[in-house]
């Protein structure tokens, strides 16, 4: 029986009291045991002295995901951040070379709100700091004096674009969604094609168009209590068959 494929998932890198740990959530190691039939495997956040093809060479996916922490503006030309924003560099020196290179070898990847917004800066987007602030957009953010349920309850309705890999998977025009987020996407990567918009126009998914595996980014939060979500499991069914289609082909 062949094995399980291996989803590689960057870590973030945090101080936890004196010292530094490199974390990811337990929600999206679900989603990728539980969602996506898969073994999940923490990438550290190394920076360059993270052996990337290594990670290329021994996983079959690749999941990007959400975080408290922001990209680096200087990555992407935008102005300083304001004061007290959480980033983490680490994180960033290892996920922006690693998406292109992942994306290049035809390895399924994921990525979400963090990660949505990584990947557009790796393929040479730009970002929305405060979106609440630009002036026609909603506010994106949630209530953070709330439960989580009502945190990452539904938010707001995504359009599917038609003829894209969302609107195949939901076999729908449009879903809601939650949102939890300061940041958005202002200027589209080269290459990138939008799968969802939110009601003020704002990309809330793409793809990239002419990968040849799975290489999607979704600005909200399906791993939160995907199990209840019809989409949700769909989304993970399908990044995990993509993720079993790579090793087969790769081993």
């Amino acid at each position: 029986m062949s094995r399980k494929p291996l989803i590689g998932i960057p870590a973030d890198r945090r101080t936890v009291g004196k010292h530094y740990f490199h974390m990811v959530g337990e929600k999206y190691i679900r989603a990728v045991t539980d969602g996506a039939d898969a073994v999940p495997v923490l990438i550290p956040a190394l920076g360059p002295a993270a052996d990337l093809q290594a990670v290329l060479d021994d996983c079959d996916g690749l999941l990007l995901t959400g975080s408290t922490s922001n990209v680096e503006p200087h990555h992407y030309g935008g102005p300083a951040s304001v004061p007290g924003t959480l980033h983490d560099p680490d994180r960033d020196a290892t996920t922006l070379p690693l998406i292109p290179r992942a994306v290049a070898a035809g390895m399924p990847v994921l990525a979400i709100c963090r990660g949505f917004q990584e990947m557009n800066v790796a393929y040479g987007g730009t970002l929305w700091q405060r979106v609440h602030e630009v002036q026609g957009h909603l506010d994106h953010r949630d209530d953070e004096t709330k439960p989580l349920d009502e945190q990452y309850g539904p938010a707001h309705e995504v359009l599917l674009e038609p003829g894209g890999l969302l609107r195949d998977i939901a076999g729908s025009n449009s879903l809601t969604v939650n949102s939890l987020h300061w940041q958005g996407v202002q200027k589209l990567g080269a290459g990138l094609k939008v799968e969802a918009r939110a009601p003020d126009g704002l990309v809330e998914a793409f793809r990239d168009a002419s990968a040849t595996g799975f290489a999607l980014g979704v600005q909200w939060h399906p791993e939160w209590q995907f199990e209840k979500n019809a989409f949700s499991r769909a989304l993970f069914g399908a990044f995990g068959a993509a993720s079993r289609r790579y090793a087969e082909n790769s081993r």
